[in-house]
């Protein structure tokens, strides 16, 4: 099973990834509301893969996936960002990010992209 950590400030976003995620082969072991908490939450849980927002209080996404990408470059991130700017989307994916998916979402689409982010790996 993978471990998935989700990041974004907004709780109501937090709880729609992690009830999409049950029954799946992903399983969330941990949740963090800014880049500073998701850098101790990975340290201490080592998620396989993460979900991320972009725009967030005190560490915003694109710098918290430079700072991830550092303590380990085999993470798989998917950017999930109400963000309209395609050059933040590509800055995001040029900094590790692994796949882009626009807020609002439902969870087929979040499912579907986490599946194509994950293809490949055993779980």
């Amino acid at each position: 099973m993978l471990k998935l950590m989700i990041v974004d400030d907004s709780n109501i976003i937090r709880r729609k990834i992690e009830r999409a995620q049950q029954g799946s082969h992903i399983q969330v072991v941990a949740t963090a509301r800014n880049g500073n908490d998701a850098l101790a939450e990975f340290k201490k849980h080592q998620p396989d893969v993460v979900t991320m927002d972009l725009t967030m209080p005190e560490m915003d996404g694109i710098e918290c996936i430079e700072e991830l990408m550092k303590l380990n470059p085999e993470t798989l991130i998917l950017v999930i960002s109400a963000l309209s700017d395609k050059a933040t989307g590509i800055e995001a994916l040029h900094k590790g990010a692994r796949g882009f998916l626009c807020k609002p979402f439902d969870e087929e689409k979040l499912g579907n992209a986490l599946k194509e982010l994950t293809e490949g790996l055993h779980v």
